[in-house]
């Protein structure tokens, strides 16, 4: 077995180099738990933008970045 290097042990503090989900939807004037309901229901993007009274590409931006990122991307050593 070789050295463990302090990179290797988990000593980096996790941070996030996009915004969460929450933080989007806050920014978008949208309540969080009713657009994660709505995915839940299997709504399409314009149903969902109907639904929380906001354009197609504003849903369709929030949507994609839920299936690509989830509700946070976390990076970090530990």
């Amino acid at each position: 077995m070789g050295e463990i290097k302090d990179y290797e042990q988990g000593s980096f503090p996790p941070w996030s180099r996009i915004p969460s989900l929450k933080e989007m939807t806050a920014e978008a004037g949208v309540d969080f738990d009713q657009f994660i309901l709505l995915l839940q229901l299997g709504y399409t993007t314009g149903q969902i933008a109907q639904n929380l009274q906001i354009s197609e590409n504003t849903a369709m931006s929030l949507k994609e970045h839920f299936f690509k990122y989830g509700i946070s991307s976390v990076i970090g050593g530990d």
